[in-house]
């Protein structure tokens, strides 16, 4: 059964999910219809962050140009350029029990590639969604809509798993948190400098 989040909340991941250790981490959207030209191309990434929540160089950030990172714990499935279709439009796969004892937080994010170029934000997607799904047995464990919180952003943290105070066990929390300045703005906050 599918637990449902707001944002804000919390739930414990694997100590609720005995025996969990590879999860799919499902992000979908949908564009608005609009007249500016382009089409919507949004990519996600995940940032591996360290015990000050920082992530400490391009080995702990994976998107569509560095599909694989934390010694192969964390794979981006790949880019999908139109959001076309139902279903998760891109994917991030997590081997819990490969991440390294250094990374303590992953943030997810979702940003619009070349969105000052071509006028976009956050306010023209809709039906924007993350779901994280038991790799082994395809069970979905939880669901976060985010919403039409969005109007002005560029780039949206989506969510962040992190360890418990024990280091043990993984817990997901719902964010659901607007930026403007897309990508570069991301990195800056999870201490990377993109150029």
């Amino acid at each position: 059964m599918t637990i449902s989040l707001s944002k804000g909340q919390r739930i414990d991941l694997t100590k609720t999910n005995p025996g969990l250790t590879k999860a799919v981490i499902g992000l979908g959207w949908d564009t608005n219809k609009y007249s500016g030209g382009h089409s919507f191309d949004l990519d996600a990434s995940a940032f591996l962050l360290h015990s000050d929540n920082k992530a400490k160089g391009a080995e702990d950030f994976i998107f569509y140009n560095n599909l694989i990172g934390g010694n192969g714990s964390v794979e981006h499935t790949g880019d999908n350029r139109t959001g076309e279709g139902d279903g998760d439009d891109e994917q991030i796969k997590v081997d819990f029990s490969r991440i390294p004892a250094h990374i303590h937080r992953i943030g997810i994010t979702v940003t619009i590639h070349d969105a000052i170029t071509r006028s976009q934000n956050f306010g023209q997607v809709s039906n924007a969604f993350v779901r994280v799904v038991n790799e082994e047995s395809n069970n979905e464990i939880l669901r976060y809509d985010l919403g039409e919180d969005f109007s002005v952003e560029t780039a949206v943290v989506i969510c962040e798993l992190y360890r418990d105070s024990q280091g043990q066990d993984w817990k997901f929390q719902a964010v659901g948190s607007g930026f403007q300045g897309g990508l570069q703005a991301l990195c800056k906050n999870y201490g990377l400098d993109a150029q």
